[in-house]
């Protein structure tokens, strides 16, 4: 059986090349990745000590569902090679099952894309100083989740573990990955976000913004990295009950961001404990979230 929880792997015939805020990334040969997605939560670039259970199973179906929906757009870094083939011992296979994907190792670009189809989160803050989120102009008067005329590109670096991303405007992302790259990043952006919007929206779920992160294969192909439209890249909201003026519920990791507003902490590492119920409702919303988009 999958353990219940997963804090970090250990997986000693690979070598281990990178542990990020959520994934643990071992090398397979010269050209390819086993990226394992533990149950580690990240809030405002920080770490938390506290798993959320059975998170990582859940990111990793929800992005190989997205990576099926929308291969028609843009390519995905998955390889076609059974799990078997890369960790022949059963307990190390038994430690990863159903959270480790086999990937094609790319050069990752440096900006992630954000797209946001509502006023939410950091954007909402840019809107109330100046009116605009990230150097974009919007019409006055709008309110906190509202949704926005059109969705929006709002590009920002890649931070490294326990920094913050700093968001960008489009003309910095041309001077970091050229102008043509910077184009189709954002016109494939836009096309994903508004194909998975519709389709979740059907499905009771309104995706408010997410984040994609893109590589580049030798022959300069943009692919698909990382993960895909979760509730860990993402604010999920139930259709049901949204409404303008207030901060949604949400089937995403905003719960706990909305618990640790409360705390006096300065959103540097250390991060601070959990309570029970705090992990146990999060895991909740991310088991509904899968079983709204999958069902």
């Amino acid at each position: 059986m999958v353990p219940e929880v997963l804090y970090e792997s250990t997986l000693s015939s690979l070598p281990l090349i990178q542990k990020g805020k959520v994934r643990d990334i071992y090398a397979v040969g010269d050209d390819m990745l086993l990226i394992v997605t533990t149950d580690r939560l990240s809030a405002f670039d920080v770490v938390l000590p506290d798993p959320i259970p059975g998170k990582g199973r859940v990111l990793t179906a929800i992005s190989d569902f997205w990576f099926d929906q929308l291969a028609h757009v843009v390519p995905n870094h998955r390889a076609d090679l059974p799990l078997e083939e890369v960790l022949p011992d059963p307990a190390e296979r038994e430690q990863v099952e159903g959270r480790a994907v086999l990937v094609k190792r790319l050069r990752p670009l440096p900006v992630e894309a954000i797209v946001r189809g509502y006023l939410i989160g950091s954007g909402w803050k840019d809107y109330q100083r100046t009116g605009a989120v990230c150097g974009i102009t919007l019409p006055q008067g709008l309110q906190m989740a509202d949704r926005l005329p059109e969705p929006i590109y709002t590009p920002s670096t890649k931070a490294e573990v326990g920094e913050h991303d700093e968001n960008i405007d489009f003309d910095r992302t041309r001077q970091l990955v050229g102008d043509e790259m910077a184009a189709k990043v954002r016109d494939v952006s836009l096309q994903l976000y508004r194909e998975a919007a519709e389709y979740a929206l059907e499905r009771g779920i309104i995706i408010a913004d997410t984040k994609f992160e893109f590589g580049l294969d030798d022959e300069g192909t943009l692919t698909l990295i990382d993960e895909a439209l979760t509730p860990d890249s993402s604010r999920f909201w139930p259709a049901d009950s949204y409404r303008p003026g207030i901060s949604p519920p949400s089937f995403d990791k905003q719960y706990v961001r909305d618990y640790l507003e409360t705390l006096d902490w300065d959103k540097t590492p250390p991060g601070p404990k959990l309570p029970e119920e705090v992990i146990l409702k999060t895991a909740e919303k991310y088991e509904e979230a899968l079983r709204r988009l999958t069902a």
